[in-house]
């Protein structure tokens, strides 16, 4: 019975909603089309379970939790995303009194701070320490998991995540003489070239166990032991000075109840004359305080403790904490969705060799909407990505 008024229920949303895609719907014998049948962007999806009709009352996060559980299929799931996010947001009303008690229970959750110490290493190790083997099966050769920046359409991944460096190097202005704080190590990739590149030493730190082990393996191997240092350390427990500072994506863990100390900790580490550049993915400001009080299919099943920063949120924090102003910024947002197909090619062609590992079908189908998702959510602008340099009084 619930099954057929969901059924019933989204049918009709989609009958109204979907304008600009075409929606093809098979379950068993019957077939429906949704939008325009000459439409471009367009996607068919396969019902193997009647139970896939409750998921879009959930929103993204119902839907893809059909299809971790193989409740559906498509033969697109970027375009049909893509088209959901579009134009699907009458579902919304559906949805409110399905949803409202689990929307409820976790407002209350979002209440409590879950980015403490504490908070924060679980929750980057829940992601970051799945296994380094499955992160080297998609990323480029330095490991990079950010957007790259392509400077020409037929560019690699790694020529592209090399064009980032380089821009992001350039924009710090730095030189042999400098000594640059990178907050989130990663596997060390961007400590490891702007050591190689413009001679200056290199303090990189990360709470991830899996990702400071090979990063240290990777500066002994680069022979840049005497040059960069990686620590295992929270950014709130880090001493000394530095006149210049990185964060690349790293922002999104930093929970929304944290980001003025942040900010905040980032001024007090750099000196007077210091240049912060920070890469990070962003959200509209108007739907910011909805979204961050919400459950998305990210931060229950990928990023527990993430929170999308918007940039009025990262300008006012900035103003009220700090003593730094922004000096330059630039919306990368288009060089995303390539980024991400690279590595969803990447990581389904690797699904062979990561099955032996350990891996199982329920985890392939998690990241393959995870990756999906987030390429659709970039090409539909809901979620940016921008870099943002940041100066101290004394820098000129």
């Amino acid at each position: 019975m619930r099954n057929a008024l969901a059924r019933a229920g989204v049918s009709t949303v989609m009958s109204r909603g979907v304008r600009s895609g075409r929606i093809e719907v098979i379950e068993g014998a019957r077939s429906r089309g949704f939008g325009p049948a000459d439409a471009d962007l367009r996607a068919t999806v396969t019902v193997n379970d009647p139970a896939a009709w409750r998921g879009p009352l959930h929103g993204g996060l119902g839907l893809g939790e059909g299809y971790i559980e193989g409740l559906w299929e498509t033969d697109d799931l970027v375009s049909l995303i893509r088209i959901a996010a579009r134009e699907l947001r009458d579902l919304d009303g559906l949805r409110g009194a399905v949803a409202k008690p689990r929307a409820l229970l976790h407002r209350a959750r979002k209440l409590v701070p879950e980015n403490t110490r504490l908070g924060a290493r679980r929750n980057i190790s829940a992601h970051y320490d799945l296994g380094n083997d499955l992160f080297s099966t998609f990323l480029d050769e330095r490991m990079m998991y950010s957007c790259a920046y392509f400077p020409r359409p037929d560019a690699s991944l790694e020529e592209a995540q090399v064009a980032k460096l380089d821009r992001i190097c350039e924009q710090l202005r730095l030189g042999p003489d400098n000594h640059l704080l990178e907050i989130g190590t990663g596997w060390g990739g961007m400590a490891i070239h702007a050591a190689r590149k413009s001679g200056c030493r290199v303090t990189t730190t990360t709470i991830s166990r899996a990702q400071h082990e090979l990063a240290s393996e990777r500066v002994r191997e680069a022979g840049l032991e005497g040059q960069v240092t990686v620590l295992l350390e929270d950014y709130r427990d880090l001493r000394g000075r530095f006149d210049r500072l990185v964060s690349v994506e790293m922002i999104e863990a930093v929970g929304w109840q944290y980001f003025d100390d942040y900010f905040r900790r980032c001024d007090e580490l750099l000196t007077n004359d210091g240049l912060m550049l920070l890469q990070a993915i962003t959200i509209d400001d108007r739907i910011y305080e909805v979204e961050k009080a919400s459950r998305s299919f990210a931060n229950t099943h990928v990023f527990p403790g993430g929170c999308l920063p918007s940039e009025g949120l990262i300008a006012a924090s900035l103003a009220r904490v700090t003593s730094m102003r922004q000096v330059w910024i630039d919306d990368i947002t288009d060089h995303y969705p390539p980024t991400l197909a690279a590595w969803r090619e990447r990581f389904l062609g690797a699904w062979e060799r990561l099955r032996g590992h350990g891996y199982d079908e329920r985890f392939r189908r998690l990241w393959d909407f995870y990756l999906s998702s987030s390429e659709a959510g970039f090409r539909e602008h809901r979620i940016g990505d921008v870099q943002a340099l940041f100066a101290k009084p004394g820098w000129k």
